[in-house]
Parts: C-alpha cells; structure tokens; sequence
C-alpha cells in the first residue's frame, strides 16, 4: 500500500512539475508579449501576471511538498539559487538591444520559473534542515 501512495506522489509531482513549466514558457510568451505592447506590465497584463504568479507558487508549493528526495536536495537548490540570482541580476537586459521583446520574453519566462522553483526551494530547505537536526 505505501509503495502505491508513494507512485501517485511522484506522479503528481511530475504533473505538477510538466505543468508549471508549460504555464511559465507559455505565460511568459503571451504576457511577455502584452506587456512589450502595452508598454510595461501594467493594467490588464499586471492583473494576468499576478494570477500566473499565484498558480506556479501553488504548483511549487505541491511539488515541494511531494517529490524532491534527500538526494536531489543539493543540485536542486544550486539550480534555484541559479535561476534566483538570473531573474534578479538582470541578465536579459541585453537583448533589449536587439529587440525589447525578447527582453519581455526571457525576463517573464525566467521570473515564471523562479516563481514556481522558489516556494519550492523553501520547503526542500526546511525539510533538509529539519533532517539535519533530527540525526544529532
């Protein structure tokens, strides 16, 4: 029986993990869009922006709660703290250069992803360090 309850978590998990990127790339390609017409993420495209925000926090909070084993923890905190550090360093600044929609478009996908890793990364942390004081 636990080896059942164990395959529908890591099967909703990758569910949830497959759907949070699809909802980021594709959030990020149509807001990312509307906010390059609009001029900025203002009005009905800030509106959308927090709802997509809202449903990868969710999506990571699930996957934070069912998936990540004690030997994924390290590699997938590095790759939070990866993509925390692109989202906020400004590293698509650039392509404004080139053309400022792929701006809106790296920047709304990148900040989509850490928005899904990040409450993620929270719960894998506590776990990890809940596990850390157990074994004194």
């Amino acid at each position: 029986m636990k080896s059942v309850k164990k395959m529908d978590m890591d099967k909703i998990s990758r569910w949830a993990y497959t759907l949070s990127v699809l909802v980021a790339v594709i959030a990020g390609l149509v807001l990312g869009y509307l906010a390059w017409d609009a001029g900025g993420w203002i009005g009905d495209v800030a509106t959308w922006n927090s709802y997509v925000i809202i449903v990868l926090l969710i999506l990571g909070i699930i996957v934070g709660l069912t998936s990540i084993t004690i030997e994924k923890v390290g590699p997938f905190l590095i790759a939070t703290i990866a993509l925390v550090v692109a989202a906020g360093a400004n590293v698509w600044a650039p392509l404004e250069i080139i053309h400022s929609l792929l701006f809106f478009w790296a920047s709304a996908i990148t900040s989509y992803i850490v928005a899904f890793a990040a409450p993620t990364a929270v719960i894998i942390a506590i776990i990890a360090i809940l596990g850390i004081t157990k074994r004194k």
